[in-house]
């Protein structure tokens, strides 16, 4: 790992978890590994902090979020017993389910038009456990510009963002991947959006 930068910090850092939920309380943004892709990481409440992440990205369009655990998927949803049975036994890893959310969980900027919200549950802890720390969600989307690759290597990130993020947590280059499968909860089935 290169010298660490004041706003470059290694994920197996005692204080990562602390560095990164202050950061995102106070608007920032950061850079977060998951276990697909690094993510650019906002409070998923606050208007300011969203709409300053998407003019880096270069785009306006619903964002996925980071959850600590099932039941506060479950807190967050507006759906049957029936169909969070089956939801639950897909939402874990690389995958992420759109479903529809109360109202208040997240700002509707990141919301699809019908009143929905994409959500995963990353292998990776360092997502699930700052999102169970601050106690609400976080954006998780791809750290690459409109259209760009997504990219896994620190350097690169740091290269090519520079200052544009507050804080980024390192977790070193990352496997190539795809990003997560994508399904969306539609008539008490799971549609498949991205493989």
């Amino acid at each position: 790992m290169n010298q660490q930068s004041p706003n470059r910090i290694s994920a197996q850092s005692e204080h990562a978890i602390q560095s990164a939920g202050n950061a995102i309380l106070y608007g920032g943004i950061i850079v977060y590994p998951t276990d697909t892709l690094y993510g650019f990481g906002v409070d998923a409440r606050n208007a300011s902090a969203i709409d300053r992440l998407n003019q880096i990205k270069g785009r306006v369009s619903p964002m996925s979020v980071i959850a600590p655990n099932a039941s506060t998927v479950l807190s967050w949803t507006d759906i049957s017993y029936e169909d969070w049975q089956m939801v639950k036994q897909y939402l874990r890893g690389s995958t992420t389910i759109i479903l529809p959310v109360k109202d208040g969980v997240v700002h509707p900027d990141i919301m699809g038009g019908d009143g929905t919200l994409g959500i995963r549950i990353p292998a990776h802890p360092f997502g699930p456990d700052l999102c169970d720390k601050l106690g609400f969600p976080i954006t998780t989307t791809s750290v690459n510009r409109h259209g760009e690759t997504a990219l896994n290597h620190p350097d690169e990130i740091a290269n090519q963002f520079g200052d544009a993020f507050d804080l980024f947590i390192d977790d070193g280059e990352l496997p190539s991947s795809s990003g997560s499968t994508i399904y969306k909860l539609e008539k008490s089935k799971l549609k498949v959006i991205r493989q």
